[in-house]
């Protein structure tokens, strides 16, 4: 069945034409989220998690409280921006799905919200019981609701899996568009990935179990001096940063691709697919190549503060090859794009 927010493969088996020689194809639009089929317990997250933000600037408010050396309620704020967004972005996510996958995609997200929804609701009590949610281990009530909380986000990480690979086996349209939701989608599966690197004991707490059994810091217990409101710690390694920053390549690889696409009905340089394509192959690198110094960075316990010689020397290569790349896409798009000369008349 064909929709417009599901274009199937027309019935001869051909497919799409390809772009022209010289580019003048017009972006073909993304799909209107009005027509989109969105998954609604997902949204119904969303919205709850938009309410849980505004009782948790309220409880940072009125709450003098703190835990492990933060306010009681900075964690299930934190937690509440991110499954909001997460939520959102899966609900799209699956709405650009193929019809014909419409069923797998509503137990994809149906799982994915009941653990969310489990998680928060752990994550909230805690808070508002003054005690520490991850990692404990403490009493037997907080060890159940500890594994309760892990099997959860396992979940959400198999889901998150399972729509990477769909996504793969979707015609999403425009080419650069297509490799930045799976480039974007699989960084973020990766993302989500490093948060296991947290849940092992450290040699410290095997030395003197306290009935914790994990923590986010490396080198260091954690509840430290660290950034405001992120918390991340400011003196020692910390495995959250590479965990935030690969889970949210899921907006920010798309969203690039978008910027990229308005920028081209406005420059010409930029229309052509290849160019966009070859662009955004470049913002992956890059992408992907921070996310392996920050989750490097943490695991030798070095603050994001504080880089040493080698971290700041991998930075700054970083960044110069990607500027030379895009330097050379852009220098290649320009040469393309000057007609050739007529022959000489005799």
């Amino acid at each position: 069945m064909n929709t417009p927010e599901f274009p199937e493969t027309p019935a001869s088996g051909t497919t799409a034409p390809p772009a022209s020689a010289d580019n003048r194809r017009a972006i073909t639009a993304w799909p209107a989220l009005r027509t989109l089929a969105w998954h609604r317990p997902l949204l119904a997250a969303t919205a709850a998690m938009a309410v849980l933000v505004v009782v948790c600037l309220v409880g940072l408010l009125v709450d003098p409280r703190s835990l492990t050396g933060a306010p009681v309620w900075a964690k299930p704020l934190k937690f509440s921006i991110s499954v909001l967004v997460y939520a959102a972005s899966l609900a799209w996510l699956l709405g650009i799905l193929s019809a014909r996958r419409r069923r797998l995609a509503w137990w994809i997200g149906t799982v994915s919200t009941i653990a969310l929804v489990i998680e928060m609701v752990i994550i909230v009590g805690d808070a508002a019981l003054g005690i520490t949610s991850h990692f404990n281990v403490s009493t037997p009530v907080s060890a159940t609701l500890w594994s309760v909380m892990a099997f959860s986000i396992v979940l959400v990480w198999m889901a998150a899996l399972v729509t990477a690979l769909l996504l793969f086996r979707t015609d999403l349209g425009d080419p650069a568009r297509a490799l930045a939701i799976r480039a974007g989608t699989v960084i973020a599966v990766l993302g989500m990935g490093l948060a296991f690197l947290m849940t092992g004991p450290t040699a410290a707490q095997l030395d003197h179990f306290q009935g914790i059994a994990g923590a986010h810091t490396v080198g260091v217990p954690d509840g430290g001096p660290g950034l405001p409101l992120l918390g991340w710690s400011t003196v020692a390694g910390d495995l959250r940063i590479p965990h935030f920053v690969g889970m949210h390549a899921l907006q920010v690889i798309p969203l690039t691709a978008l910027l990229l696409e308005v920028l081209a009905r406005r420059v010409a340089l930029v229309r052509p697919p290849t160019v966009r394509f070859r662009l955004l192959s470049v913002v992956i690198a890059l992408y992907v190549g921070v996310l392996a110094i920050l989750t490097g960075q943490a695991l030798a316990g070095q603050s994001i503060v504080r880089p040493d010689a080698l971290v700041t020397t991998l930075t700054i290569a970083l960044v110069a090859a990607v500027a030379v790349a895009a330097t050379l896409v852009l220098s290649a798009a320009s040469r393309a794009a000057i007609p050739p000369t007529d022959a000489a008349v005799p």
